[in-house]
């Protein structure tokens, strides 16, 4: 009975392995068709563009400079948590750090959900003159980014805001451009950036999706 569910799953003409590669390229749409899939980071390399992220925060900041990492629900956070952590384990001291949820601040809001899932911002510290370093996933349309500004206005005045995302895959709407960037990405037509984090997700990798 297992052999038969596998070679459903994987129409490949043998069965193919439960772990690996080729598990990957070959997930089925629910329609019935192959979604082509392309691992473009591994857990190794995104932990290297994370690593590279932090170096260059801490070059471009000063030592003595208050800042704090803001990350914006939901992967966000969670790659904020890591930099700041390489950050710490560099200068030796703790650094501020703050989550930022944008949903109410989007101007797509209608296209999200029609009953989107609000979640706490957490930013327990007054952000006016602090240099803030937000955090995302991937860099888009920069209208995630734009919300994440506007949110931060209603908290405060920060003396400056600087933006790091672990990918840049263009195709922008609005001037918005990343000061720190793990990987810049060439997205075509009809192409998705899937960044998956074990925290969110139970596994570490970015993955190029084109729809079907």
């Amino acid at each position: 009975m297992q052999r038969v569910r596998l070679q459903r799953l994987f129409p490949c003409g043998k069965i193919a392995p439960l772990f690996g590669f080729q598990v990957e390229l070959r997930r089925i749409h629910p329609m019935g068709r192959k979604l082509e899939r392309r691992i473009v980071m591994s857990a190794a390399e995104i932990d290297l563009a994370l690593a590279r992220i932090a170096a260059e925060i801490i070059e471009d900041l000063s030592p003595r400079d208050d800042f704090a990492f803001i990350g914006i629900r939901r992967r966000g956070v969670h790659l904020a948590e890591r930099i700041r952590a390489k950050v710490e384990a560099t200068l030796r001291r703790p650094i501020l750090s703050g989550i930022l949820d944008i949903t109410l601040y989007r101007d797509d809001l209608t296209t999200v959900a029609s009953h989107p899932m609000l979640r706490e911002t957490s930013i327990d510290f007054d952000i006016n003159n602090l240099s803030l370093v937000l955090v995302d996933d991937v860099l888009y349309t920069g209208r995630t980014i734009r919300a994440a500004l506007d949110g931060l206005v209603d908290l405060g005045r920060p003396k400056r805001v600087q933006l790091a995302v672990l990918i840049d895959r263009g195709h922008r709407e609005l001037p918005i451009q990343a000061d720190y960037v793990g990987k810049y990405i060439q997205v075509e037509e009809g192409e998705l950036v899937e960044v998956r984090l074990n925290e969110e997700d139970g596994e570490e990798r970015v993955i190029l999706t084109r729809k079907p």
